[in-house]
């Protein structure tokens, strides 16, 4: 296996609606920033790839446009994932492990407020069954958080403290959409948004991008004075329905970490992209996270949850600490689709 680090790390502020710029300005002055800290020019990319969602946009191939932030003459060696860009941080990996690129430039954006995006992630559900029905993603958490309340795997309690826990952290997170101090008291008396979920329960609606540049072997060392390892990454896909797999729990997290090696050393620091409190307990859970480790220092997508940028801005915020040295080993973790069904592991350690 070659060695492969993160060297770069950039992403715009969460923000609710972003009334003034379509994705392709916010994505602008993230690849702008991005070479402005690396050093690298478009021609010293090997490789780009983008995750995003035309479904987000309402238009085929919107991805395309991206590339106009990143500039496609003369021509680069590009694809694209529907998916969080955390996957396509996963392609840009094998590009490089299989020997086609030294570096690779990876970016996510969204722009969920174009329209009501609980109900566009209906689609991703069964089209035959489910979809139909259109079920909004909130009502399909909540049922998943029901489950897990019923079967005594978690309580209202400990919902409420995780959100208590992430938006305090994201105070010192300036990109945050969503910080503040909090008590699990205050949050608890708080209406249902969708019983058994509450507002607090739940990540914001957040325009954004983030975007990473990986490097391999001595190429890594001259970008960045630490580099950022990837010292393993796996993603595992569950069923996407609803009723043939366990809800109170996330195996293809367990699946993940167990393959990306999560388990075999100290966690300094989690970063979680789970987008509800009952969802980002579940993770915790299958990573193993003890009370040792600082989890979702940034705040995670509680605090700012730019649609398909959220997963590779944890793998980010993970690389920020190892290059300043507040961490020494960290996993960060992304997903995709209903309840948890998707989900990518990614352990980076420093020299």
């Amino acid at each position: 296996m070659r060695e492969v680090a993160v060297v770069g790390f950039t992403q715009s502020p969460s923000m609710r609606r972003e009334p003034d710029r379509n994705e392709v300005e916010i994505l602008i002055p993230v690849i702008q920033a991005l070479r402005e800290q690396t050093g690298l020019s478009g021609a010293d990319f090997d490789f780009v790839c983008s995750g995003s969602s035309d479904y987000l946009a309402g238009a085929s191939f919107a991805f395309v446009a991206g590339l106009d932030a990143v500039g496609a003459w003369p021509p680069v060696c590009e694809s694209h994932v529907e998916m969080d860009g955390a996957w396509a941080l996963y392609e840009a990996w094998v590009k490089i492990q299989m020997g086609y690129a030294e570096t690779a430039l990876v970016y996510g954006f969204g722009k969920p407020s174009m329209g009501d995006l609980p109900l566009t992630m209906a689609l991703q559900l069964d089209p035959y069954s489910v979809m139909p029905l259109w079920p909004d993603a909130i009502s399909i958490a909540g049922l998943q958080a029901r489950h897990c309340l019923e079967s005594g795997v978690l309580s209202y309690e400990d919902m409420a403290a995780v959100a208590v826990r992430d938006r305090g952290n994201a105070k010192d997170n300036p990109n945050a959409q969503v910080a503040g101090d909090f008590t699990v008291e205050r949050l608890l008396e708080e209406p249902y948004l969708v019983n058994p979920l509450r507002k607090a329960d739940c990540a914001p609606i957040s325009d954004g991008a983030s975007a990473i540049v990986l490097a391999a072997g001595d190429r890594a060392r001259e970008i960045c004075d630490r580099p950022a390892w990837i010292r393993g990454l796996e993603h595992i896909c569950e069923p996407m329905d609803l009723g043939v797999r366990d809800l109170g729990r996330s195996r293809s997290t367990e699946i993940a970490a167990e393959k990306a090696g999560v388990g075999t050393g100290k966690l300094d620091i989690a970063e979680l992209s789970a987008p509800f409190t009952h969802q980002e307990i579940l993770v915790e859970t299958a990573l193993g996270l003890t009370d040792d480790t600082n989890i979702n220092p940034s705040g995670g997508a509680l605090a700012g949850n730019p649609m398909m940028a959220v997963g590779l801005s944890r793998i980010g915020e993970c690389a920020t600490r190892i290059w300043d040295g507040r961490a020494d080993r960290a996993v960060a973790h992304a997903t995709s689709g209903p309840c948890l069904q998707q989900n990518l592991v990614c352990v980076l350690e420093g020299n």
